[in-house]
């Protein structure tokens, strides 16, 4: 997308800060535990194993595998309803973007909604994961985990991007992140995409939606800027691309309408993909009330 004021090197996160405190906040006022859980236990299924993380449930520590591999495994147990919850924000370049009347980043405003949701998906006994699409040198993401201690390790990584990256021009930025949570999230997942959309490659639409098989539920979210939801500009204006490095001068209200007509022919098609492969999509800005976008995405997820 583009913008006209200078590229910030570090997330401005505004008024969505603190990020952990906010998110507790905004999940007590959405549906906290509204959908069902992952039940886990001995009577239960196996489900594999996974490396053992400090806080993990020593009940499940698969001794054997210590005894014969020295590696610490822990044993997972999981049932037909698992409804473990996979979030995937973008951190590409473009979600640094703050404009004059936005309460911060997109891209905190994602972290926000993403640690809430976590704090819901948790407080209902469900595992949660954590994957970025591009972001700044050092970006994490998490494996699937369960516990509270998930949360803070959540938290931890969302505090701790920076928008980096182009997946327009590198396409591995996107195919890698979904290449990964492809092969991990199993039927009955919950995967909810959080990114404005505006700088993904041509073929993103397609990878995306059909994360929507096998029995797991896909939701996208687009999350815009004021500013690029109404292109409020008057004038002569100078833009410059957030991921590519193009600029461009312009009379604003010369191209206004043909910049939210392609606005809409982005979200009719985005919501069509969507739709054909049984996802749900909606958009959002980042002035819009966090509890009820929260609210908004577990009420698709039901």
């Amino acid at each position: 997308m583009l913008r006209a004021t200078p590229i910030r090197r570090s997330l401005d996160w505004g008024s969505f800060a603190p990020l952990r405190l906010r998110a507790r906040a905004i999940a007590e006022g959405a549906y906290a535990g509204a959908h069902r859980s992952a039940r886990r236990g001995a009577g239960v299924e196996f489900g594999g194993h996974r490396e053992y993380t400090p806080g993990d449930d020593l009940r499940w520590l698969d001794r054997r595998s210590l005894l014969l591999h020295e590696r610490l495994l822990v044993r997972q147990f999981e049932t037909e309803t698992d409804r473990a919850l996979r979030i995937v924000v973008d951190g590409t370049a473009s979600m640094g973007y703050r404009g004059a009347t936005a309460p911060g980043a997109k891209l905190a405003f994602a972290a926000l909604v993403a640690a809430a949701l976590t704090r819901i998906a948790i407080l209902g006994g469900d595992p949660v994961g954590l994957t970025f699409i591009g972001g700044a040198d050092g970006v994490r993401s998490l494996p699937r985990q369960g516990g509270r201690e998930q949360f803070e390790r959540v938290v931890g990584a969302l505090e701790g991007v920076d928008a980096g990256g182009d997946a327009r021009i590198d396409g591995a930025v996107l195919d890698n992140a979904l290449a990964a949570l492809a092969r991990g999230a199993r039927r009955g997942s919950i995967i909810v995409v959080l990114s404005d959309l505006l700088d993904l490659p041509d073929h993103a639409m397609d990878r995306i939606s059909a994360l929507g098989g096998a029995g797991r539920i896909v939701v996208v979210v687009q999350v815009l800027d004021p500013d690029e939801a109404s292109f409020p500009f008057d004038g002569s204006v100078r833009l410059r691309a957030m991921e590519g490095g193009g600029v461009v001068e312009t009379d604003a209200s010369e191209v206004r309408a043909r910049y939210l007509e392609a606005l809409e022919r982005l979200h009719d098609a985005w919501a069509a993909a969507m739709t054909r492969r049984g996802g749900r999509f909606m958009r959002c800005v980042t002035t819009d009330d966090p509890v009820r976008v929260v609210r908004q995405i577990v009420e698709r997820v039901r």
